[in-house]
Formats: structure tokens, sequence, C-alpha cells
């Protein structure tokens, strides 16, 4: 006959509650990226030849 099947929190101790660690302050400092608008998107790859349409 098989053993019981075991469920995951079974085989370790109960765990504090959080699953992840707190970000640590060089993660917090992180900026978010900058969106381009149409405009401005247009003038940067008029500006740069070498990033053509993908066509």
């Amino acid at each position: 006959m098989k053993p019981p099947i075991k469920r995951l929190g079974d085989l370790k101790p109960a765990a504090q509650a959080e699953a992840y660690a707190r970000p640590t302050p060089k993660v917090a400092r992180r900026k978010t990226a900058k969106v381009l608008t149409p405009e401005e998107k247009a003038a940067f790859l008029a500006s740069r030849p070498d990033l053509g349409s993908k066509s």
C-alpha cells in the first residue's frame, strides 16, 4: 500500500507570513521608465538612422 500523499505545507515547518524579503534600498530607489509620446518617438528615430524600420 502506498504512503499517503504529503502536502507541500507538511514538508517544511510553518514559515513567516511574508513570502518574499522586503525590497532593499537599492531596489526601492529604481525609477520607472519614461514613456515617449508618438512625437518624441518619431524625433528620436529620425535622429538615429541606424535604427531603421523593421520592414
